[in-house]
């Protein structure tokens, strides 16, 4: 496959598993919003690779197989077989080399992958803090390279960011993880407030999930303020804008779960379409 077919096949996985950040990438020129979409493809095949797994109990060959295929492209022994089995592949081994993006990243997001199998219990904040780098705040060292921040001091910042959108998605999917035997929440921050699993399981609110929830919301927006200052610290040329974006996108949901008043049992809620435009709109005159 040509290498602009190839970076076609990664926007069509991007298109297709990440409207949000989709919709964000306009404002990227054009080479960044290609690689962003490189990169995109190959963690979106990572976890869906596992997912399957999953279903089949094939969780330990899925592993293998994605550990030895991250280390064969990066050496360079990427086979005829794996460009054509994945389109993408050639646009992401040219990103990766163009913006010196390590494997160690993609080994960590593999760990990361790992750790959502299964039933999922974590115990501390400690525990959460260590799984929301592993499946996110990597994935913002990735595109600091990508979107080409000249200064390493501001990855915190990335990583902070990464921290606060998963806190994020921790939040709005409660539901759904549920369904599938996983809780991201700390078990010490659940009891201290008087949850209990059966409850959640039950569908039923206990009397201080509110009070919470609200300490849960605070938290992953003092991540987010904590991040501003590495999106200033990017290239102004619509690559800050691309991240305001995305952390303002991000940001609104926490606001849509207090609009429900923090009923996130009842399902997922989601930014409108018609917001995400307002939002764009504000980010692109330069209201922060």
């Amino acid at each position: 496959m040509l290498l602009p077919d190839s970076y076609l096949a990664a926007r069509a996985v991007t298109r297709h598993h990440a409207k949000s950040f989709y919709f964000s990438s306009f404002t990227l020129p054009k080479i960044k919003r290609e690689r962003a979409f490189a990169v995109y493809a190959f963690c979106r095949y990572m976890d869906d690779v596992v997912d399957c797994a999953v279903l089949k109990n094939e969780i330990a060959p899925a592993l293998k197989n994605l550990r030895d295929l991250t280390a064969r492209i990066f050496i360079g022994q990427a086979t005829q077989q794996d460009y054509e089995e994945h389109p993408w592949l050639a646009a992401f081994l040219d990103t990766c080399k163009a913006c010196d993006i390590s494997e160690n990243f993609f080994q960590d997001l593999l760990a990361g992958v790992e750790m959502d199998q299964g039933k999922v219990r974590l115990q501390t904040w400690v525990e959460l803090d260590r799984y929301c780098y592993l499946v996110a705040g990597v994935v913002g060292l990735m595109m600091t390279r990508v979107f080409g921040l000249k200064d390493r001091a501001y990855e915190l910042q990335a990583l902070q960011l990464g921290t606060a959108m998963q806190l994020t998605n921790i939040l709005r999917d409660v539901a759904e993880d549920l369904r599938m035997d996983r809780i991201y929440l700390p078990a010490e921050e659940l009891e201290s407030y008087g949850i209990t699993e059966l409850e959640l399981k039950a569908g039923r609110y206990p009397e201080r999930w509110p009070e919470f929830m609200r300490f849960q919301v605070a938290r992953a927006r003092e991540y987010y303020t904590q991040a501003e200052s590495g999106i200033r610290a990017l290239p102004d040329d619509g690559s800050q804008k691309t991240v305001w974006l995305m952390r303002k996108i991000y940001s609104g949901i926490l606001e849509e779960i207090e609009k429900v008043q923090y009923q996130v049992l009842r399902g997922r809620v989601y930014v409108s379409l018609s917001r995400k435009c307002c939002i764009a709109l504000q980010v692109i005159v330069g209201v922060r």
